[in-house]
């Protein structure tokens, strides 16, 4: 189910006039809550949803035994099984096959031995969401361990924690530390919180529909598709308007799923902070997909050192952890290679750095231009190693080009793309003054204004296109 629904137009609302007659009954209401996220979830997963259960089954388990036992072995004994049973079901479902084809079975016939596990491995789709939710559940075994956290004594606030439908299958990552004091506590929103989270709402769907999808069928798709059809300047633009698709597309989902967190009452973080304006690979990943950076900086790059120990090791630092920020992404060559690529960026950047004393290099405005431009390139060439269907269609995308141009795109796409970057790039803070206006209108107006976007959408959707980061 999708954001950009009838269906999940008609659950929310439905969710919501329950949650809120609810809402002096803690119980009935997380329940009918979770109702509507495992409804939300298994409205297109199927049986996928288990996997979700098992997920909270586990760590809820193996949250109360860490907390309640005393010996230590006991309590790494416990974290290893939450850690160990997550990453099985996240391994088996995302990277079974890609390794089953590219390293086992290449590897089983180069020694001679005639036989082959890929058909034991899963060649179905990935579940939608696994990898979010997987890194959610561990994050809240793993401060319980640090005793950052109380264990969760009721099965039904942690399942709400971790199936919350608003940021289930798309984030942001959300931290129990931060989420689950909220489920306890009596819900509150007020006029002016309603209207935020409507403004959110409203721009995370315009993001969506009006501008990624839209660059994505006019000029992404046809280009990038068919690449040996299209000029190099056609490959070009594409290039750059991908880098705005995957931006709005994605920002887009997150300005959604905190918007109608809003209604229910809950805050979830921010995920995104103009990645585009970031003059190093490193500023880069601090901006974009805020939770899932942090997230492996606060449990795998600390605990590796940081940049606390010596420079081989904080390079080798960068490269396990921007490899693992890749395979992520997805179980296959070119989501390696991504994170193989911010590794070697990130050192790179750092050894420059200490080449000059540890002065930064962006001091003067002729500096700062060149350091975006090297940044901005370098993820337009990292992020079409997400958009790539393979590593031939990859090389394709770079070195095969033809004589078609774009001059049939309809005038709409360039307005959106230009509308893009104008709205990422502007240098007063546009969105903040438009936000502000649209919180002095009456909610009656906000209505009328939220059902005219509604039907702009039914107009010009011409189909209900899934978020890009559903498939990670």
């Amino acid at each position: 189910m999708v954001f950009h629904s009838a269906e999940f137009g008609v659950l929310l609302v439905a969710a919501l006039l329950l949650f809120w007659l609810l809402r002096d009954r803690r119980t009935l209401r997380t329940w009918i809550t979770l109702a509507a996220s495992l409804v939300f979830y298994g409205w297109g997963t199927g049986w996928f949803v288990w996997l979700l259960i098992a997920s909270c089954v586990l760590d809820y388990g193996m949250g109360r035994i860490i907390d309640a036992a005393r010996d230590e072995r006991r309590r790494k004994i416990a974290l290893v099984c939450s850690i160990a049973g997550n990453l099985a079901m996240l391994g088996y479902f995302k990277y079974t096959h890609w390794l089953a084809t590219t390293v086992i079975d290449p590897l089983l016939h180069a020694c001679g031995v005639d036989a082959s596990v890929v058909r034991f491995a899963w060649s179905g789709a990935v579940p939608v969401g696994i990898s979010f939710y997987t890194f959610q559940t561990l994050s809240y075994t793993i401060d319980v361990f640090r005793r950052q956290l109380p264990a969760e004594r009721r099965l039904d606030d942690f399942a709400f924690f971790v199936a919350f439908f608003p940021q289930l299958v798309a984030g942001p990552i959300v931290r129990a530390v931060d989420f689950l004091p909220q489920i306890g506590r009596r819900p509150t929103v007020t006029h002016a919180e309603i209207k935020q989270a409507l403004w959110r709402i409203a721009v995370g769907l315009a993001k969506k529909a009006l501008i990624a999808d839209v660059l994505g069928r006019s000029i992404v798709d046809p280009v990038l598709g068919s690449p040996g059809a299209y000029t190099p300047l056609a490959h070009l633009v594409a290039c750059y308007a991908f880098t705005f698709q995957i931006y709005c597309d994605f920002s887009g989902y997150s300005d959604i799923a905190i918007g109608t967190a809003k209604l229910f009452g809950f805050e979830l973080k921010e995920n995104f902070a103009t990645p585009y304006r970031s003059l190093g690979v490193r500023e880069f990943w601090r901006r974009w997909h805020i939770s899932l950076s942090s997230w492996i900086r606060d449990y795998l790059w600390y605990p590796l050192g940081g940049t606390r120990c010596s420079e081989p090791r904080i390079v080798f630092n960068y490269f396990v952890t921007m490899v693992l920020m890749g395979l992520w992404h997805g179980g296959n060559t070119l989501c390696l290679a991504l994170g193989v690529l911010q590794a070697i960026g990130m050192s790179t950047e750092r050894l420059l750095e200490r080449a000059r004393g540890g002065a930064p290099f962006a001091t003067t405005w002729l500096r700062r231009a060149i350091a975006w431009t090297l940044t901005y390139h370098f993820f337009v060439l990292s992020q079409l190693l997400l958009r790539a269907n393979g590593v031939d269609h990859f090389a394709e995308m770079l070195t095969t080009f033809g004589q078609h141009s774009l001059g049939g795109v309809a005038p709409w796409a360039w307005i959106a793309f230009a509308i893009a970057i104008f709205a990422h790039f502007e240098p007063f803070d546009l969105e903040a003054s438009c936000a502000r206006w649209w919180g002095r209108l009456p909610l009656l107006v906000i209505g009328i204004l939220l059902g005219a976007l509604a039907g702009v959408l039914f107009l010009t959707m011409s189909s209900q296109t899934a978020f890009i980061y559903f498939q990670f």
